[in-house]
């Protein structure tokens, strides 16, 4: 059974039912990784703000009419660096305006591709819990470039694969088809081009700082898969960089008035900022509760010791996309090396994460009751695991159940920045969209996640992660606890219940 099918289960046995110590289970979780003592600190006060909701309201089905534009400048996988304004009218359709750059400031615009089309809202995604799939169809798609050069060699790779569509050499300023429904040719296969991105939707309304007056409309939409000639086939299973509305965006974006003011002949030129060096230290956590390919939904807690290069992360998993209902924790360990600047991605600075130390805590029935399904010594100790009490797995390699081997090596990109409000934040490489890990140097990820906050430049590190590696319950007094000692009966009736689960997922 392998991680996907693994965290699929989990996934439709939490979706069928939570349990009455979420609540509790976080809490006691966010406790134990930062100790007593840290009580009052800002690391726990900011994860603890996500796990409460962070007073996000998400609209079901999703009201998407209304002009849409990017915050900052954005990385694709390649890498690609742009910017977004798309348009939604109450007619179903929309115009969207992707601004392609240069420079990963989004100060130089080389072209601009203007989509029409249609969307056709359809059924809450019972993969990607949360979000609304969608339908498109294209009606047009055209480019005008924005220097001569870029019209030249773009003019030239077109008419050698898009015969009969370029018929001159192309001019900057100029606007030119790439296709058309009454065309009858296809030039944007040749940039790799798809909208597959309105395959999934979400909406989030959130009022800033408590202030009712201040409301920020988020519009999430569907992942760009991280190799780019798998765009054309990729179904989005997770999210974007979030656009914000135009008219409800946070006041101190400045992105985004000058990305509301443009059009294909006028693209937006962010300010120029220079690149901050990568300085791995201190503390940071997840700004949001985090999607993942493979039905993930969590949230991050890292700390950096630079002094001598070792690194700690807390990885908090849900099974809802608001991070209130907890399924596993891991807590893991390593070294990691020092940052080269990227060849590949400007403004990046690539390192290497080795992982030799992890500890896993299961937090709901459902996983705890999957881990003693595992024979063997593959993931702990076969069939000891308990709610809310951790093992150390690195005794044994890591964790099958969880598609976790050590020791394991990530080539890891990074890079840093400051956002409107002075914090500073930590951006690191895009998993993977086919699941796996980026364990060799090729595989080394082009674009970024969602970034982490830093909430402290201390990396002190709590009493639960200093190194004292013997298990830790957490005192959770229910009549769960007991029913997790493995016995054969026990085990029958939880594949029975995994694959009945399995079949009312499929079939919802």
């Amino acid at each position: 059974m392998g991680p996907s099918w693994t965290l699929l289960l989990i996934a439709c046995l939490d979706w069928a039912g939570g349990s009455s110590l979420d609540g509790r289970l976080s809490h006691l979780s966010l406790e134990k990784t930062f100790g007593r003592s840290l009580k009052d600190s800002q690391c726990p006060h900011m994860l603890k703000h996500l796990h409460n909701g962070a007073r996000i309201t998400v609209q079901m089905p999703p009201n998407v009419e209304g002009h849409w534009v990017s915050t900052s400048c954005e990385v694709r996988p390649g890498p690609e660096f742009l910017t977004r304004s798309y348009r939604f009218y109450s007619n179903n359709t929309f115009q969207a305006h992707q601004f392609y750059y240069e420079d990963n400031h989004c100060t130089k615009p080389i072209y601009t591709l203007v989509i029409r089309g249609r969307l056709r809202l359809r059924q809450a995604s019972w993969i990607i819990r949360g979000g609304t799939e969608a339908e498109y169809n294209l009606h047009r798609v055209q480019m005008v470039c924005h220097t001569a050069s870029v019209a030249k060699e773009l003019s030239q790779r077109l008419n050698h694969s898009c015969r009969g569509a370029v018929k001159d050499p192309w001019e900057p300023s100029a606007i030119y088809e790439l296709w058309s429904e009454e065309g009858g040719y296809d030039c944007s296969k040749e940039l790799n081009f798809a909208m597959h991105e309105l395959q999934l939707l979400r909406v989030e309304k959130q009022y800033m700082h408590h202030n009712l007056d201040h409301l920020v409309e988020e519009l999430f939409l569907g992942d760009i898969h991280t190799e780019p000639s798998q765009r054309l086939y990729y179904k989005p299973s997770s999210y974007q960089m979030a656009l914000q509305n135009a008219k409800n965006h946070d006041h101190g974006c400045i992105a985004c008035r000058i990305i509301y003011r443009s059009d294909e002949f006028h693209p937006p030129i962010l300010p120029p900022r220079a690149d901050l060096t990568v300085g791995l230290y201190g503390q940071w956590v997840s700004q949001r509760c985090e999607v993942r390919p493979e039905v993930l939904f969590l949230t991050r807690h890292f700390i950096f010791h630079d002094n001598n290069h070792t690194w700690e992360g807390h990885y908090y998993h849900y099974s809802d996309p608001v991070c209130k209902h907890p399924t596993f924790t891991i807590y893991a360990r390593g070294r990691y090396s020092r940052g080269l600047h990227s060849t590949r991605v400007m403004g990046g600075t690539d390192f290497v994460f080795k992982v030799n130390h992890m500890r896993v805590t299961p937090m709901d029935f459902a996983t705890t009751s999957l881990l003693n399904v595992f024979n063997g010594n593959e993931c702990g100790a076969e069939r000891s695991w308990q709610i809310g009490v951790e093992q150390d797995v690195t005794v044994t390699n890591g964790c099958v159940a969880l598609g976790i081997r050590l020791p394991h090596t990530e080539y890891e990109l990074f890079r840093m920045e400051q956002d409107a409000h002075g914090r500073y934040l930590l951006y690191n490489g895009q998993r993977p969209s086919d699941g796996s890990s980026p364990d060799r140097p090729e595989k080394r990820a082009t674009s970024y996640q969602m970034p982490l906050v830093q909430c402290s430049a201390s990396s002190q590190s709590s009493d639960y992660s200093r190194g004292d590696d013997r298990d830790r319950p957490l005192q959770i007094h229910n009549d769960c606890t007991g029913r997790h000692r493995g016995s054969q009966e026990h085990v029958t009736v939880v594949l029975v219940s995994f694959f009945m689960s399995l079949l009312l997922c499929w079939r919802s």
